[in-house]
This record gives structure tokens, sequence and C-alpha cells, in this order.
């Protein structure tokens, strides 16, 4: 369970704060994922294609 302290009643910066942690936390990204069913070998084609990009971009970066 996440918790944040509000400190000299500063809601605004607590719940900030709050966000954070939850997105660091990597909730948001799993409940997307969760949200639809995707098969393993469509799950593993994205997967292979967000490598690509990544080599690519990895190969563009050092020359």
């Amino acid at each position: 369970m996440t918790k944040v302290e509000v400190t000299n009643g500063n809601i605004d910066g607590a719940l900030k704060r709050f966000k954070v942690k939850v997105a660091r936390s990597g909730v948001p990204s799993e409940l997307k994922k969760r949200k639809h069913y995707e098969k393993p070998g469509v799950r593993r084609r994205e997967a292979k294609k967000e490598m690509i990009r990544n080599a690519r971009r990895a190969a563009r970066k050092n020359r």
C-alpha cells in the first residue's frame, strides 16, 4: 500500500508525491496491460518490434 504523509496541510504536494509513487510502482501500466487479453504470439511480436526499434535508436545514437 502506498502512503504519503501530508505536511503543513499541503494536500496538493502530497497528491503530487502520491501520483509519482504510484506511477513508479508500475500500477497504471500493469492495469493497462491487463485490460485486454493479448495472445502470447502477439506479445512476442510486439516485444521483438520494440527491441528492433531500440537497437536502431542505439545505433543512430552511437554514430
